[in-house]
């Protein structure tokens, strides 16, 4: 039988894991989004040099509404990116379109803990359509 080695880094992951398995799905939380892609860029801690660069489509039946991105760095313990406030306030505000940048405020690795922040940037634009409004509800959007 093989035993896992439990880390700071994998305390943390599997605790983010958790909280997001139980949040409830976009679709639940936010009845009338009906799409949402993400467009995101892993960036130095300079803010100068991309490490990544991703774009994605999300299915809101299946994502669930803590929406949140690791961070790049492969050592890092307790940061990562949580995206769910960000689209939270750009679905109340019924907005197509949000974009903006956060820094990770995890430790750099296990032997800065308390001493070195790891800092790297998250660049993202989250694209949003919802299905149409009517006094008693939402409409589901129909291809013609």
């Amino acid at each position: 039988m093989r035993h896992q080695k439990f880390t700071p880094r994998a305390d943390y992951r599997l605790a983010e894991a958790q909280r997001t398995h139980a949040s409830v799905s976009l679709a639940e939380k936010f009845r009338e989004l009906k799409s949402l892609t993400v467009e995101f860029g892993h960036f130095s801690p300079e803010g100068v040099t991309r490490n990544s660069q991703i774009k994605y489509t999300v299915n809101p039946v299946h994502a669930k509404s803590v929406f949140r991105l690791d961070c790049p760095n492969s050592e890092c313990i307790g940061g990562d990116y949580d995206l769910s406030e960000a689209l939270t306030q750009t679905v109340s505000a019924r907005k197509g379109t949000a974009s903006g940048e956060m820094c990770c405020q995890g430790w750099l690795s296990k032997t800065t803990i308390d001493r070195v922040h790891c800092h790297n940037i998250l660049r993202y634009k989250l694209s949003l359509e919802y299905g149409l409004q009517v006094s008693n509800g939402l409409v589901p959007l129909q291809a013609v």
